[in-house]
């Protein structure tokens, strides 16, 4: 049987996996609230039996055996931990943490757990296009067979609509609290990059910018947003040192006004170029006698979704497409087998992981550290628990989400719902 789900979370997010995982054959038996009545009004929402504002309620239920956590950010390390210490799967939504040293910890609970499923929502590795992609590129489409040769060069292009709802204020309006567009979209993007080239940045160079600084909310009056709408930065990939390394190029802007997603990779080559648009993939190759290009449709999308919860969401089709997969790839992991009783690894081992997660939080500091400094910066990722005076930096660090969680849990104004 497929394990018993436990959700965290009542936002958008949850609204739309919980049909797609009823789909896949999952059980929901249990959803946590910030509130008893905002996890009421879900529960009955989403016809879950089960329902609280206590976080143990969920984890210590027998018949829940798979944790899906899409609550806001600063919750998701001590949610992670706690439920990989009882033996419990988690899938985690992006960003992962708010700070490296909360992901390390997670990181560490994985890695103690290491029977245990614990991956992080990054969805669009599940994408068919973007596997298509990733397949041709091994395949020597571009260039030589293997993983993408130095000399690449990636651009990436996301244009979109505000990524915080307007009707209302939470932590989606303030990037230290994990919104904004480097943090939900950014982070897409640098894992995407990662799995596509199967290499690491080493340094990066960014710019972080809030143009839309203030929102009118129904009851809540005018607000400021502290969440970036547009994001622009660069990032220098490992080298073999024989070769110029390759360099990724990603703008993201918000200032859609009608909401459109538009979204295109595009990964150049030697011998030609990939691009995924939308949901589509489409290749250019060189032909080194005539020097013609042959432009070729290498994958359409015509994939359909089903999901009622899906045809009003504001969620980009791709990501929820991909996240159809990723739970399709779960269900296949949990499937009955002779040859084992639990669960296999194969259907998810191309899910980002935790030790992933860890990675692109310490490129989204990168970035807004070079944003803030308008200097290239490298990217550090965190191998061990701070001490000294970066413990005390964290310490600031957390001293002021701390401030702004308890600003915005005493408004009772403020809906504490996720969204992307």
């Amino acid at each position: 049987m497929l394990p018993g789900i436990g959700m965290f979370g009542t936002g958008e997010v949850t609204h739309v996996l919980v049909p797609i995982l009823r789909d896949k054959g999952f059980n929901i038996v249990a959803i946590w609230g910030r509130t008893g009545k905002e996890a009421e009004q879900a529960a009955l929402e989403l016809k879950i039996p089960f329902h609280t504002a206590k976080i143990d309620d969920v984890l210590l239920r027998k018949d829940v055996d798979l944790v899906f956590i899409t609550c806001p950010p600063f919750l998701h390390s001590q949610i992670s931990v706690k439920a990989l210490g009882i033996g419990k799967h988690v899938v985690c939504d992006k960003p992962m943490t708010l700070m490296q040293s909360d992901a390390l910890k997670m990181v560490r609970a994985s890695q103690y757990y290491p029977t245990l499923i614990s991956i992080v929502n990054h969805s669009l590795r599940f994408l068919p296009a973007i596997a298509h992609m990733k397949r041709a590129i091994q395949e020597g489409y571009i260039g030589p067979p293997g993983p993408c040769l130095d000399q690449t060069l990636i651009d990436v292009k996301v244009r979109m609509g505000p990524l915080f709802n307007r009707k209302r204020y939470d932590w989606l309006c303030d990037e230290s609290m994990g919104g904004g567009a480097l943090n939900l979209v950014g982070s897409h993007v640098i894992d995407l990059v990662k799995f596509l080239t199967e290499r690491k940045a080493v340094r990066v160079h960014g710019t972080v910018r809030t143009y839309a600084m203030y929102a009118s909310h129904s009851h809540t009056g005018i607000r400021r947003v502290a969440a970036p709408d547009v994001c622009a930065f660069q990032m220098e990939l490992e080298s073999d040192g024989s070769t110029s390394s390759a360099l990724v190029t990603v703008n993201i802007n918000c200032h859609e006004s009608n909401n459109a997603f538009q979204q295109e990779v595009v990964i150049y080559g030697p011998a030609g170029h990939l691009t995924v648009r939308g949901g589509d993939l489409v290749g250019h190759r060189l032909n080194a006698e005539t020097g013609a290009v042959k432009e070729e449709m290498l994958y359409v999308d015509v994939q359909d979704l089903q999901f009622s919860a899906t045809s009003d969401t504001a969620l980009p089709r791709p990501y929820v497409k991909g996240l159809c997969k990723l739970v399709g790839a779960l269900r296949d992991a949990f499937h009955p087998n002779k040859e084992s009783a639990g669960w296999i690894k194969e259907p998810v081992q191309a899910a980002a992981t935790f030790e992933d997660g860890l990675y692109v939080q310490a490129v989204l500091d990168a970035i807004r550290k070079s944003s803030s400094e308008r200097c290239w910066t490298k990217v550090n990722v965190c191998a061990e628990s701070p001490t000294g005076q970066q413990k005390q930096n964290v310490l600031a660090s957390a001293a002021a989400r701390i401030a702004s969680v308890s600003a915005i849990r005493a408004d009772p104004s403020i809906n504490h719902a996720g969204y992307f």
